[in-house]
């Protein structure tokens, strides 16, 4: 196929639609939202209402290397600003964004914390009340017997 004709684009593991534009289609790699998209387009000279299959290889790759290391955006736009391990800002994506976010539950719950206790019971962390919500998977009331009308 030529370039101007792909239906879909491979890109960080991500298959994105060929006739929509850059900035949305983005949005559509795990660990990129909206903002970042189009910061990240803009910074990157790239039109954001570019269509994605309109780009040539050559600016996917330079695009998909950017976003594994993007230095071209402040700190704050990044996913993961003073990292616990190393305390720098990095962004994160795709495979390795679920893998941190595991290692982050599991030290919050080998230290015992609040929001590791209650993470590990399957109770909410931020505040919410839990006399009408979260009841999935415990018994609760009165259940009715089966057969019987």
């Amino acid at each position: 196929m030529t370039e101007g004709n792909k239906i879909i684009v491979r890109l960080m593991n991500t298959d994105l639609k060929g006739n929509s534009p850059i900035s949305k289609q983005l949005s559509r790699i795990k660990g990129i939202g909206q903002n970042f998209a189009n910061a990240f387009c803009i910074r990157m000279k790239i039109n954001p209402t570019q269509k994605v299959n309109t780009l040539p290889d050559a600016d996917l790759k330079k695009i998909e290397a950017e976003i594994k290391d993007p230095k071209c955006l402040t700190p704050w736009f990044l996913n993961r600003q003073k990292d616990y391990d190393s305390g720098s800002d990095t962004h994160l994506s795709t495979a390795g964004l679920n893998l941190q976010l595991q290692f982050d539950q599991k030290r919050i719950q080998k230290t015992k914390t609040y929001r590791g206790l209650r993470k590990s019971v399957g109770l909410p962390v931020r505040g919410q009340r839990t006399k009408a919500n979260f009841r999935k998977g415990k018994t609760v009331g009165v259940s009715k017997k089966k057969g019987k009308k």
